[in-house]
């Protein structure tokens, strides 16, 4: 792989920091394991067929990404099936988040939401530069041992989360690299939200 221009700071001019970013971007999109990215997609739709809620969840800039994939998931991938993604964002009520994380603890402010509603055969999708956040290790413990399973979308070295989950989609960065997995992140949702698309359609064109 090509080398990684990480930092800000090694740039010369304004412009060479856009165009180090934008190369960077490629190599790591041109190198992402599209092995990995489609058992992801393919357990999600697997769930969604079988009726599944699917919770998605991240910190920082990774709970806007799972925001905005539970939002392609929920009505971007509506056509062509009779069934849609049930997807959730738990990172979204700041609300319960930060009563959760006041009153008992940062750690179990996804947990502590899954106790309320996850039932055996759901699934969740935990967003993650650094894969070490430990909610998402507690949320990931949690599916496991009440029946459900996870996929890991993780940077840097994958960090503990990447070992847990049932599926790993990792983007390997060196550590601190977070505007260019956040990037890929992205992509890799979108991505996966179009393969959703896809396989719904072509189910919708074998039942004509």
């Amino acid at each position: 792989m090509a080398e990684l221009i990480t930092s800000w700071q090694n740039a010369q001019s304004g412009r060479e920091l856009l165009a180090d970013h934008v190369n960077s971007l490629a190599t790591m999109i041109s190198g992402l394991d599209l092995s990995s990215t489609e058992e992801a997609a393919l357990l999600i739709d697997q769930v969604t067929q079988e009726k599944g809620v699917i919770y998605i969840m991240g910190n920082g800039g990774s709970a806007a990404t799972a925001l905005h994939m539970s939002t392609d998931l929920s009505w971007g991938r509506r056509q062509g099936d009779v069934n849609r993604p049930r997807a959730i964002c738990l990172a979204a009520n700041s609300p319960i988040m930060t009563a959760l994380a006041n009153d008992v603890s940062y750690d179990e402010v996804f947990t502590e939401q899954l106790i309320n509603f996850f039932n055996e055969g759901d699934l969740l999708v935990l967003i993650s530069a650094s894969g070490n956040s430990e909610n998402l290790l507690q949320a990931a413990r949690f599916a496991r041992q009440h029946g459900g399973r996870s996929i890991g979308i993780v940077g840097f070295d994958g960090g503990k989360l990447k070992a847990i989950c049932d599926v790993s989609v990792h983007i390997p960065t060196p550590t601190g690299a977070y505007e260019l997995v956040e990037d890929v992140h992205h992509a890799v949702c979108h991505m996966i939200a179009n393969y959703l698309k896809f396989a719904a359609v072509t189910r919708a064109n074998q039942m004509e």
